[in-house]
């Protein structure tokens, strides 16, 4: 399985089942994932691990065209990439997952409403539990306001319910890194790079 996944949102952006691993499908999904995104030259970061597909010359002229940084795991860090490996195990542990696939269109079947299900219903502890694509697409301020309002109004109604005083809603993250930078500079230098400080990363 190879997963695009957008590192503050973590939502997956483009994923593909295929038999094998080769620098050919990671450069046609990386291109047409770009493309869908409506992802800029010079906007882009991709951060991945070590792999045949991602260290070849097809996939680092793609990279090369499109204006995309690239970003490798740390030699022998297998867990470089927290968000990815998260993601994955996350899959993996939905009470549904199978102990094996019964050929490669069943697996891409299941994938698809998997990945349904973690960008649009799964409430994600770290983003103030909204599922990724409410984050993605900037819809996740809209809701917070909402839940705010309900807390409020539950509040002013019972506040003997709440024995630590009015209720605050969570809070989304302000950015997300790999490997954050040692110092200010070296942060916003990345920062003013992507335009947002957002990095699309997680190939595996």
């Amino acid at each position: 399985m190879y997963v695009i996944l957008d590192i503050y949102s973590r939502y997956a952006v483009g994923w593909m089942v295929a038999t094998r691993e080769s620098a050919e499908l990671a450069k046609l999904l990386i291109s047409e994932t770009c493309k869908r995104q409506g992802v800029g030259k010079d906007e882009l970061i991709i951060h991945s691990d070590r792999g045949p597909a991602m260290t070849s010359k097809a996939v680092a002229l793609l990279m090369l065209d499109l204006g995309i940084t690239k970003s490798l795991n740390r030699p022998y860090v297998s867990n470089d990439n927290p968000f990815s490996e998260s993601q994955f195990k996350t899959l993996k542990y939905r009470p549904e997952y199978p102990e094996r696939f019964g050929c490669l269109e069943d697996a891409r079947n299941f994938c698809t409403d998997l990945f349904e299900w973690y960008n649009n219903y799964h409430f994600h502890t770290g983003l103030a539990l909204m599922p990724p694509g409410r984050v993605h697409y900037g819809l996740a301020e809209a809701c917070n306001e909402r839940r705010t309002a309900v807390l409020k109004e539950a509040f002013a109604k019972t506040p003997e319910r709440f024995i630590n005083g009015e209720p605050k809603g969570l809070k989304l993250p302000d950015e997300a890194w790999i490997n954050k930078p040692k110092t200010e500079e070296e942060r916003l230098a990345i920062v003013a790079t992507t335009g947002n400080g957002t990095i699309i990363g997680g190939v595996q």
